[in-house]
């Protein structure tokens, strides 16, 4: 166990090193963590501690922006797919109340001649920052190439192909999204940073948080404080991956709460990245995670019409 308090921590070059048995390890713990809490803690991911700083300084000097300068990149009727959401517009799902937070979204960028392409709006240019779109768009490669290694690790877990995933999400509709939770002025009626929630893709890759607040929910109901080490980044299971398995791998419930009053007067960063595959793909229950203890719990759906439906209860569309 790890300073992550209740969140197990395992090391990705163990399952990327060659060596069958490291590998057999990793897959059985990412395993176990994933059908218990939900939530695992990731060692030697790719994401270096300069690129990791380079981005939370880009990140931080675009929210220091005037609302005017920000207001330019918020895209109407976009669904908040790209660019800028500004505060308080994304609501978890059942609330009314918006989450005290605003936030960037980078996209999909298709390198090759997928047709796909025109599926996705195209990501927008920050023009007073010079290097804030490059930076994102490495963050979110490197992070794209790090959850391709972690679902296939899921893939083994689900005795299925070890590269079951890599088509599903080859230019999948992922995104990164940097949060700014703002100073928080006067005392919130009901509103928190980040109301408890599931994340609606296949898995979460969060990078390192700058200050406290992420607490999941474990199986008793009880709230567990998670907070990030700096060489690590958190990767939970989303609920198109609890579809896909039939409820065999826990899409935990999370939030982030507001600090204690003396604190009140911090910002606090954050930049998941939710990776998700093609709009395409079927999140149809797996035949081998459908049994007689464990009857069929959801109907088919793809995952763009998934996406679509929960983007509508977020109040983004």
């Amino acid at each position: 166990m790890s300073n992550f308090k209740n969140i197990p921590s395992i090391d990705l070059a163990d399952f990327i090193s060659g060596d069958s048995k490291l590998k057999s390890e990793f897959v059985k713990n990412l395993g176990r963590a994933y059908e218990e809490i939900g939530f695992v803690a990731i060692k030697n991911h790719g994401l270096s501690d300069l690129l990791c700083k380079d981005l939370y300084s880009q990140v931080q000097s675009f929210f220091e922006l005037t609302v005017e300068q920000k207001k330019k990149y918020e895209i109407k009727g976009s669904g908040g797919q790209r660019g800028y959401v500004s505060f308080g517009k994304e609501h978890a799902k059942n609330r009314n109340e918006g989450d005290l937070k605003e936030f960037w979204h980078f996209g999909q960028t298709v390198l090759d001649n997928d047709p796909i392409k025109s599926q996705y709006p195209q990501n927008v240019k920050v023009t007073e920052l010079e290097n804030f779109n490059k930076v994102g768009e490495q963050v979110y490669q490197k992070l794209e190439l790090a959850g391709k290694e972690m679902l296939r690790a899921i893939a083994l877990y689900l005795n299925l192909d070890e590269n079951y995933f890599d088509a599903k999400i080859h230019n999948g509709n992922s995104i990164l999204r940097p949060i700014h939770y703002p100073p928080i002025t006067s005392e919130p009626k009901n509103a928190v940073r980040a109301a408890e929630h599931e994340d609606i893709n296949l898995i979460t890759l969060l990078m390192g948080a700058s200050a406290d607040g992420l607490q999941v929910m474990a199986k008793n109901g009880d709230w567990i404080s998670v907070t990030a080490l700096p060489d690590q980044i958190v990767v939970n299971v989303g609920d198109m991956l609890q579809r896909l398995t039939n409820n065999k791998l826990k899409s935990t419930t999370h939030r982030v709460v507001n600090p204690p009053k003396e604190k009140w007067g911090t910002s606090r960063f954050s930049i998941p990245y939710f990776l998700h595959p093609r709009a395409e793909i079927s999140l149809d229950c797996l035949d081998s995670c459908i049994s007689e203890d464990n009857p069929k719990h959801y109907e088919e759906i793809t995952a763009g019409a998934y996406l679509d439906q929960r983007i509508k209860e977020l109040g983004l569309k």
